[in-house]
């Protein structure tokens, strides 16, 4: 009942499609015919009337010639194709205004009777004549009635000769048409189908639902590095399918970027848990009764339980930061402050290493302090893990091309060349070896670049091996502040 129910959804959706198309196409193809038609009638009225004027201008020279016959005369011409004869009123008719008229015809009225209707034969039109009303040389008003049945006849045959062939020619395309938009529409259809079958997914087996969930034209989730492909010139689907491409080439960067993410999480919760684990153990089995022992797993406990409470915070940063649910309070601040507050926090705590601030200038910025101030501690805390005791750090803050500058360099081991296109993935460590040593996780350059970049700026990364690292946050400027700022020195 279910397939039925899918079957008849896409059956609905096909023909829908085909018919709308389809009609439009008919429709457009029958008004070119109609106007078409309705060109070659004009072409054809127009013919005629010239060859008439031509006709009637040869019989007026006769006329002039010969004078105008008489009524016996007249009564013989009826057998031809013209006859002429005198009239006992003025001429009447219509002229020809836009056009000029042929000699002997200047002053001539005309009149065109095709009221006769058709002949039982379908073909002949009764009394189609052309007539001309003109005066002779000597005054004396006469006509000339040219009969026109012949041209008329042969232009209806043509005319309905021309109707069949159109009318055989739009049923062909009629049914031409919809198999051709069948077939160009496959894909779509195909699509439209699989899209009606996920959406009765609670109705399938689970065998169907597995087989199904993930694909679209034998896409899945293990196979996510297959793409649509559309042949021969149609363009629009080659369109569509390009812009499914592009997507599932975002997906399929998402879906290994959020595979190497768990795996990387993983190991990182790992290893703490086995530590935990081990202690738990050893306090089990001997630890209860031995002082150090105890002391020993207490400590060793709550180092690798802090570790994994800044882990675990540093994910929920970072997931909330993909949601798109991290709130920033923007507000107006002296970035040389943050940078001054960062600096005197790090020399308080670390007396290891030399630490310097350069600044003189107020570098005003609008952004979340508290976020700026994080990626700022980030970057020094990366500066005071990876640099010798007794190196220098210097932080330092300016303006540098309308936009804000902080900047942490420190004199550590730096990055080879290699490793700088990958420090800002997550979990990536330029030195495993020392991983565990200094305690990173390897996040806080991911963090780090998410508040930056949310902010609208960008984190630059000046690094040479064995000499060390300059990493610098570009903000925007708030520049009416700024000149404000420059205004007020300026005065003083």
């Amino acid at each position: 009942m279910a397939k039925s129910k899918q079957q008849n959804t896409v059956g609905r959706i096909k023909s829908s499609i085909v018919m709308r198309l389809n009609s439009r196409l008919f429709l457009r193809l029958l008004g070119i015919y109609v106007c078409m038609d309705l060109l070659l009638c004009l072409l054809a009225f127009g013919g005629l009337v010239v060859w008439s004027e031509h006709q009637c201008a040869s019989i007026a020279a006769l006329v002039e010639t010969r004078g105008v016959p008489s009524a016996e005369a007249t009564v013989w011409m009826a057998a031809g194709d013209y006859t002429v004869s005198a009239l006992d009123r003025p001429p009447q008719g219509i002229s020809y205004p836009f056009f000029r008229p042929l000699d002997g015809l200047e002053e001539a009225r005309h009149t065109i009777d095709l009221g006769g209707g058709l002949a039982p034969d379908g073909l002949t039109v009764t009394r189609a004549a052309y007539t001309v009303e003109l005066y002779s040389g000597a005054g004396e008003p006469y006509a000339i009635v040219l009969d026109i049945n012949g041209p008329v006849r042969v232009m209806l045959i043509i005319l309905q000769v021309m109707m069949v062939c159109q009318g055989i020619s739009l049923l062909c395309n009629l049914f031409k048409n919809a198999g051709t938009i069948r077939r160009s529409l496959r894909p779509i259809q195909e699509l439209a189908a699989a899209a009606s079958r996920l959406g009765h997914a609670d109705q399938m087996s689970p065998e169907e639902l597995r087989a199904l969930a993930g694909k679209l034209d034998r896409i899945n989730a293990t196979h996510l590095d297959e793409r649509i492909s559309v042949n021969g010139t149609q363009k629009e689907l080659q369109t569509l399918a390009a812009a499914i491409n592009a997507m599932l080439d975002r997906i399929n960067e998402a879906y290994d970027s959020q595979m190497r993410f768990v795996s990387d999480a993983s190991h990182e919760l790992r290893t703490p848990i086995a530590v935990i684990q081990g202690y738990a153990n050893l306090l089990d089995r001997w630890g209860k009764d031995d002082p150090d022992t105890r002391q020993e797993a207490i400590d060793a406990i709550r180092q690798e339980a802090a570790s994994m409470k800044e882990l675990v915070e540093q994910l929920l940063f970072l997931a909330r930061g993909d949601n798109d649910s991290m709130h920033l309070s923007p507000e107006l601040f002296d970035l040389t402050e943050v940078a001054a507050e960062v600096y005197r926090e790090t020399e308080m705590i670390d007396k290891s290493h030399v630490f310097e601030g350069k600044w003189s200038l107020p570098v005003p910025v609008r952004a979340d302090i508290g976020l700026t101030k994080q990626a700022l501690r980030i970057l020094v805390d990366n500066s005071v893990k990876y640099t010798p005791t007794g190196g220098k750090i210097t932080l330092s803050a300016g303006i540098r091309a309308g936009a804000a500058i902080l900047s942490v360099q420190d004199e550590g081991q730096g990055m080879r060349a290699a490793d700088l296109p990958y420090i800002f993935d997550r979990f990536y460590r330029t030195d495993q070896s020392r991983a565990r040593q200094t305690g990173g996780t390897g996040l806080g350059l991911s963090i780090a670049r998410w508040i930056v970049e949310r902010h609208g700026g960008w984190l630059e990364v000046t690094s040479w091996e064995g000499v060390g690292t300059r990493m610098t946050m570009v903000l925007p400027l708030e520049h009416a502040a700024a000149g404000g700022e420059e205004a007020a020195r300026q005065s003083a």
